[in-house]
């Protein structure tokens, strides 16, 4: 959920946008789709599925970034879990555009001093790394591949969320034009081309809502393997920071057949970019040390 800035050397679109919002916070799922297919525009004027969510990976998502947190979890009751947390980001790696993102837990007392690292790789053939430290058992456990479809800290989003997938896993397909809140959106198809990937992330198909004029994912559903459940994604707010476009409100709603299983809510503040953070910031040292 680590914020990100524009990749300038990446090769072209490789990964593709995560739902999570701060530390990013992560991008990801989406309405399920409404109404009759509007039609696409014709001929070359429409950009192809893979091309739009190139423009999403591409787009200027900050760097030395830090905020904090709100995540609000809601159960099918209503009953909510307020928990507070700050989060920071910057762009390292070998190539210069990989996004470190680290977060810390301030409250409640049960979740407080939790830390969770990410090194989110520019490279498609690498696999991102992550690690959650619990203070409990004074312990940094990191995240296998086989547990990133888990519920990430008891919410809607899972590890795999919190970090982007790479393009070339993926099959785009453009499926109409439409209008969301007034503002004129594609909406692209996402299919995983192997097993393996759909193992890893939980989704067999996701669909999204990219904003044509700012290339940013403001709606998305996501199609889960397990138990015929949906996931949706929505960006309430969306604040131009710094001429970054930061989504500061966000919503993944669990969801099976017309009953909410579960949502949560987040909420960032105080966002601050060009920070001038310093790299060994971005260690499980940091991550087992706190803030």
């Amino acid at each position: 959920m680590h914020q990100r800035h524009q990749r300038h050397h990446r090769h072209q679109g490789q990964r593709t946008h995560r739902c999570l919002p701060g530390a990013r916070a992560l991008a990801i799922c989406a309405l399920a789709v409404i109404g009759s297919l509007l039609p696409l525009v014709s001929g070359a004027e429409a950009p192809t599925g893979r091309q739009i969510m190139e423009w999403v990976d591409e787009r200027d998502t900050g760097d030395d970034g830090i905020s904090d947190m709100e995540m609000i979890l809601i159960d099918k009751r209503g009953k909510q879990r307020v928990r507070k947390i700050r989060t920071f980001s910057k762009k390292l790696g070998e190539s210069g555009d990989d996004d470190y993102g680290i977060m810390f837990f301030l409250s409640p007392a049960d979740v407080k001093d939790t830390g969770f690292l990410t090194y989110d790789y520019d490279d498609p053939e690498k696999d991102d790394d992550q690690w959650l430290f619990l203070p409990a058992l004074k312990k940094t456990k990191r995240i296998a591949a086989g547990d990133k479809s888990g519920s990430f800290m008891g919410s809607d989003f899972s590890y795999a969320d919190m970090s982007e997938r790479p393009l070339d896993r993926y099959d785009f397909t453009l499926m109409k034009e439409d209008e969301v809140d007034g503002h004129k959106v594609w909406q692209v198809e996402a299919v995983p081309k192997t097993k393996e990937e759909i193992d890893e992330t939980g989704y067999t198909r996701r669909i999204s809502f990219v904003r044509q004029d700012n290339h940013v994912v403001i709606r998305s559903v996501g199609w889960l393997k397990k138990g015929k459940r949906l996931r949706y994604f929505e960006v309430k707010s969306l604040e131009l920071i710094d001429d970054i476009w930061v989504p500061t409100e966000m919503q993944m709603t669990t969801k099976k057949n017309k009953t909410t299983l579960h949502k949560t809510v987040l909420k960032n503040s105080n966002i601050k970019f060009n920070q001038d953070l310093t790299d060994d910031y971005f260690t499980v040292r940091q991550l087992e040390k706190g803030l």
